[in-house]
């Protein structure tokens, strides 16, 4: 149990302490009032706003499998932890930043005996990102980055990979965004070669908030590489309680493969409802 603690204390504190003070500093964490998006307001937020801030979904949710009866071994915790630390005050050539991402991302079946974390994720990575302007409209952002993503284990139950993703996220409307993205592969993972049939090379999705910033919806596919129409399904919903807490209550679904690294060839199918705290325009899956 002591063991148990103290991995408690390193993985969950980092969220506790660091997530709501983002919240609190960052001009990129959702406001509960609804914003307003032109072009000297969103540069100058570019150019002005923290150095650190969230980067994709950052949340702490209890679920179970919904495709098999409920047990101990398929109801479980996961959460994760995502920054980004812009490494640049004002634009370097084509009018892009530069940016350091990490994220991480936990397993954690706290009804087992002992209450192991089965896998640990970790994702960092760097690249640029360029925001998109349109007759004194801001219409979203297009990025290029470099990533690597393992779980930190040897011998067989090592996996890794590392991928070059070009990804856009465009705003049709203040409440409606399109994003996608796709990548190459590099695969150094010895155990886990076969990754891309799982994970694909592609995923698109839709983000849509209400008017009055309260709910917000998600869905995102991943196309796994078969020539069947399989894909990997995540979709979420965020409710704001109140307009003075930043963050949301927020249920997750996932259908589909890659869930973990560890487990990436096996099907997941599972619900969960916990709290969460998300950029403000949209999220980077």
């Amino acid at each position: 149990m002591k063991r148990v603690t103290a991995k408690l204390r390193k993985l969950v504190l980092p969220l506790l302490l660091v997530t709501p003070w983002l919240t609190a500093q960052s001009q990129i964490v959702t406001g509960r009032e609804k914003p307003t998006y032109n072009v000297d307001s969103l540069r100058r937020e570019y150019d002005k706003a923290p150095t650190f801030g969230l980067y994709k979904d950052n949340y702490f949710i209890f679920g179970t499998a919904l495709n098999h009866r409920p047990n101990r071994e398929n109801t479980n915790v996961k959460f994760q932890i995502s920054i980004q630390m812009k490494l640049t005050r004002s634009t370097l050539p084509l009018d892009t930043y530069l940016y350091l991402y990490y994220s991480q991302k936990v397993f954690w079946n706290v009804l087992e005996k002992s209450m192991p974390m089965t896998d640990l994720n970790f994702n960092p990575g760097i690249g640029l990102a360029k925001p998109l302007f349109r007759d004194g409209r801001y219409l979203g952002r297009v990025y290029l980055q470099l990533e690597h993503e393992s779980n930190g284990r040897d011998s067989i139950q090592s996996r890794s990979w590392n991928k070059i993703s070009l990804g856009a996220n465009i705003m049709i409307e203040n409440n409606l965004t399109v994003h996608g993205r796709f990548w190459i592969p590099i695969v150094d993972g010895e155990n886990n070669r076969d990754i891309l049939k799982y994970k694909g090379l592609y995923q698109v999705g839709v983000q849509y908030r209400t008017n009055n910033n309260k709910w917000a919806f998600n869905i995102m596919f991943e196309k796994r590489m078969t020539w069947k129409l399989n894909y990997n399904i995540i979709g979420d919903i965020q409710w704001y309680i109140s307009k003075k807490f930043d963050w949301c209550i927020y249920a997750q679904y996932f259908s589909g493969y890659g869930e973990s690294l560890l487990y990436y060839n096996k099907y997941v199918n599972q619900l969960r409802v916990g709290i969460g705290f998300a950029p403000r325009l949209f999220s980077v899956y």
